[in-house]
């Protein structure tokens, strides 16, 4: 059972919901008051003891990179009019020791093709999975570092739930659990209401062992030829592989515009003196 170092960001998609904004910007670098939700995602990683970022992107995906490159034409004018904290903060956008890959997604094909596409970086340890779109906050060394905390007492493919109820559960891949909150039975996707095998939502992060590569690239395609995460998932729960951790902390869905704003406003609200 190898330690997990590495971390897999599918930042490929359009951001179609919030155009004209990201017709020329990644979705991903839309602000949380200042500071991109890539960035967030990329600390929670870090905290977790993760030094292995490998950002699987498209086209017109290269201000991703930018991002989290050195930029010292910006460091050197900061520093000469007296900046000294904000090019400190420019040049040290990542700890020292943490490495940056970048791997391209040709086409849009699902989620479990985004990941498929990082299978040469990762190689045959097991990672992690963050979904910048999931805005979480937390304090300590947050959601990530608790799913490898489990992943680290059973060697098991990791979910991160929240309880949803009422009709909204329909929106959410819904785990079928098995007895108590732990083992997975498998996925559904966006149920009926009324037809969800539980309350218990599946979000933007996961710990995936590396035998999910072989399950994905022998994956019948779905629906758009698409080659989805959950299936791959579910082949996994037939064979008993799959936990799944209860999410403790406030959790925001900013692939939406209201979900976005209600983002800002809390990270907002947490930041006033």
């Amino acid at each position: 059972m190898g330690q997990i170092r590495k971390a897999v960001f599918p930042v490929a998609g359009f951001g179609t919901r919030f155009l004209p904004a990201t017709k020329a910007m990644p979705k991903e670098l839309l602000p949380i008051v200042d500071k991109p939700l890539i960035q967030y995602a990329a600390e929670e990683a870090i905290a977790a003891g993760i030094d292995t970022l490998i950002f699987v992107t498209g086209r017109n995906k290269r201000a991703i990179e930018d991002h989290f490159d050195n930029n010292q034409e910006l460091e050197m004018a900061l520093r000469a009019k007296g900046k000294d904290a904000q090019a400190d903060m420019v040049k040290n956008m990542l700890p020292t020791g943490v490495e940056c890959i970048f791997v391209r997604q040709p086409e849009q094909l699902g989620l479990g093709h985004a990941v498929l596409c990082a299978e040469r970086a990762v190689g045959n340890d097991p990672f992690a999975v963050l979904l910048a779109d999931d805005f979480l906050t937390y304090e300590g060394v947050g959601v990530t570092a608790d799913l490898i905390s489990a992943f680290e007492v059973s060697g098991k493919t990791q979910l991160s739930v929240m309880e949803v109820n009422g009709p909204d559960i329909s929106k959410y891949g819904v785990v079928v659990p098995i007895g108590e909150l732990g083992s997975v039975a498998g996925l559904v996707e966006k149920p009926d209401a009324d037809k969800a095998p539980s309350n218990l939502a599946n979000i933007g992060r996961y710990v995936l062992t590396p035998d999910i590569f072989d399950i994905l690239r022998n994956q019948t395609a779905g629906a758009g030829g698409e080659i989805q995460l959950a299936d791959a998932i579910n082949t996994q729960a037939t064979m008993n592989a799959v936990e799944a951790v209860m999410l403790n902390v406030p959790r925001f869905d900013c692939g939406s515009v209201q979900g976005y704003l209600d983002a800002i406003m809390h990270v907002a609200h947490l930041r006033q003196p």
